[in-house]
């Protein structure tokens, strides 16, 4: 699997990733605000520190996202949506991969497997929504597919034998879902990211572009 580049590398997926990878064998450059100063929702920060890299990686895994950005929790219904904590959720789960994918084509290899992935969530899928609420956030996640999904698109006429994809990585035991787990089954992280590099490896390029979940499976748009 050779080398691999980890955003979000010290959250409770973004560390299991990290050690994960490692227990494989694979080099990884890890960064994460807490020790690298990266923070993904500002320009700036990730063209610097994205500039600064040498060498090209055989896999991106962008792990960052939160359900709640400076105490706005997720809604319950339309009626408390706010522009502002809208405008976070997009900045953190949306735009924010789509500036470190602005630098993939120069850090993924043209020839030769490699992957590309960020991890979205099952609640993005607009096919799959049943029960409303959680607004901002569903939103956020179904631009980030949808940012996947066109930059996939792009790098395959550069990079064709590369896989890029959105992965909804389950719902997994970490700080960031502690008080939304509620009955819901989870999974230890280290599992969830076992289950993530597991699917990576299965797919093939013309999977490219796709939105699966922890078990290899398609989710709907």
């Amino acid at each position: 699997m050779g080398r691999y580049l980890v955003i979000g590398a010290s959250g409770g997926i973004g560390s299991a990733l990290v050690a994960a990878l490692t227990e494989r064998g694979v080099q990884v450059v890890p960064l994460s605000r807490s020790a690298d100063g990266f923070d993904i929702t500002d320009e700036a920060s990730v063209d610097a520190h994205l500039d600064a890299l040498e060498g090209q990686f055989d896999g991106i895994i962008i792990a960052t996202g939160a359900l709640e950005v400076d105490g706005a929790t997720p809604e319950k219904t339309v009626k408390a949506v706010s522009a502002q904590a809208m405008a976070d959720q997009f900045a953190l789960n949306a735009t924010g991969p789509a500036l470190v994918l602005r630098h993939a084509a120069r850090l993924l290899p043209r020839e030769g497997a490699s992957v590309c992935a960020v991890l979205t969530a099952r609640v993005g899928s607009i096919g799959d929504n049943r029960i409303g609420g959680w607004t901002s956030y569903r939103a956020a996640k179904a631009a980030a597919n949808q940012i996947v999904h066109t930059t996939a698109i792009e790098l395959a006429r550069t990079h064709p034998d590369l896989v890029c994809v959105a992965i909804h990585p389950g719902t997994v035991k970490t700080p960031f879902t502690a008080k939304y787990l509620a009955r819901h089954p989870a999974v230890p992280a280290d599992e969830a990211a076992d289950n993530i590099l597991d699917v990576l490896q299965g797919l093939t390029p013309d999977q490219s572009g796709g939105f699966y979940d922890w078990a290899g499976k398609e989710v709907a748009w």
